[in-house]
């Protein structure tokens, strides 16, 4: 589970901004929110709306880019056939428009959590290379909180847990030492745990990259299949089933079986609709989600999927009964016809707007206050309010012009 990203000086991000998915002390559809088993509250699904060209796509780079950091250098060792794919275009990138900040490290700061533990990982990367990088732990179930590492100018410390593993005198500056502990200790429990969320309990998906698109079909879980068909047959479509041939060079092409008045026939996918090809390309990542609990990570969502079937999936992740391990959806989004109050809380809504400087600000619904100190009522019309510029991040304009409009 996600809990809290925070990030400074990447791409048009150039002051430390904080996604959040805790959810906030509000009275507002109380009965979606996640409850884990120590008491804590998290949200289910967070989008993020803001003008194009305002930075809202890279809030969720910049968790994808952190994430391959990670992981690419356990794949380049072990998967090296999958790394130029699951990792393209993964470069870390400061915030170019300043002089100061061009020359100034990239900084990281990601809570989440397992099963067992909830884990703070801070990152600081310059020009690739690892600056300062920091690991603490939670245990749930004790509320006991320990190091684990941390990377400085003053060296490698290993603690707690971790304290009698052995770090090679020569480790590369672009190695971060959690990626090290992967690639030589990938058998301790507690390394397994840290790095086993960022393998498999977050996913990206960009309608940008076609091969990531191709990957849909890959899924070949029983219960991700069923869970697919019941999703489509909920949106009224006559698509009763579907198959998967593999080719060579790992390509794979999708059938789907329609039945019209008892009539069943078989359609290529690459024969259906736009629509109806964007949908395979997402149910399987949202079925799997809802499946394992995983969090799902989607730049612009509502491309080329009707409303109607971007609020039903929404509304998969807000109900307890399905959503039943804690599964999450964020996602950055144009689409005005779900962003009221019978879909989201605030604290489900986010903005990005740009500055003068060409430098993004993240801020959610629920911490927004106008000129006047006044919060957003919780029945307040949250679209028309946003095409009228209320929220500052005008969705026709580049940049707001009234500052003091956002919560500093």
């Amino acid at each position: 589970m996600l809990c809290q990203f925070t990030v400074k000086n990447f791409k048009s991000i150039r002051d430390e901004m904080t996604f959040d998915m805790q959810a906030a002390m509000i009275s507002e559809h109380e009965d979606r929110i996640i409850l884990s088993k120590d008491g804590e509250s998290f949200l289910p699904i967070s989008a993020i709306y803001g003008p194009n060209g305002g930075g809202k796509s890279n809030v969720l780079e910049a968790l994808r880019c952190l994430t391959a950091k990670v992981l690419k250098p356990l794949y380049a060792a072990v998967h090296q056939e999958e790394t130029s794919v699951r990792f393209m275009r993964s470069e870390i990138m400061p915030f170019a428009f300043s002089a100061e900040t061009i020359c100034e490290p990239t900084c990281f700061e990601l809570f989440f959590r397992t099963e067992s533990a909830e884990y703070r990982y801070e990152l600081s990367v310059r020009n690739e290379r690892i600056e300062y990088e920091k690991l603490d732990r939670i245990k749930l179930e004790t509320k006991r909180r320990s190091g684990l590492l941390e990377r400085g100018r003053e060296g490698v410390t290993l603690k707690g847990v971790w304290a009698k593993m052995k770090i090679s005198e020569d480790l590369s500056e672009t190695l971060p030492l959690l990626s090290y502990l992967g690639i030589t200790y990938g058998k301790n429990e507690v390394v397994e745990d840290v790095l086993g969320w960022f393998d498999h309990q977050i996913d990206f998906l960009n309608y940008g990259n076609p091969s990531q698109e191709l990957r849909m079909a890959v899924f070949h879980s029983e219960r991700v299949k069923k869970l697919m068909l019941e999703m489509i047959q909920e949106m009224d479509l006559d698509i009763v089933d579907f198959r998967i041939e593999e080719r060579d060079a790992g390509r794979i092409e999708v059938f789907t079986k329609h039945a019209v008045d008892h009539y069943e026939a078989e359609l290529n996918l690459m024969d259906e609709s736009s629509g109806t090809r964007k949908l395979f390309g997402l149910l399987p990542f949202v079925a799997k989600s809802l499946q394992a609990g995983t969090t799902l990570v989607v730049d612009e969502l509502d491309a080329k999927i009707h409303p109607v079937l971007l609020r039903y999936i929404m509304m998969l992740f807000q109900n307890r009964e399905i959503n039943r391990r804690g599964a999450q959806l964020i996602f950055t989004s144009h689409d005005l016809s779900t962003m009221n109050s019978d879909v989201f809380r605030r604290d489900e809504i986010w903005f990005v707007a740009k500055g003068s400087q060409e430098n993004s600000k993240l801020y959610s619904l629920v911490e927004f206050k106008n000129s006047k100190g006044e919060s957003v009522r919780k029945d307040a019309k949250f679209d028309k309010q946003y095409l009228e510029g209320k929220y500052g991040a005008d969705p026709y304009l580049k940049k707001i012009i009234d500052w003091g409009k956002v919560n500093a």
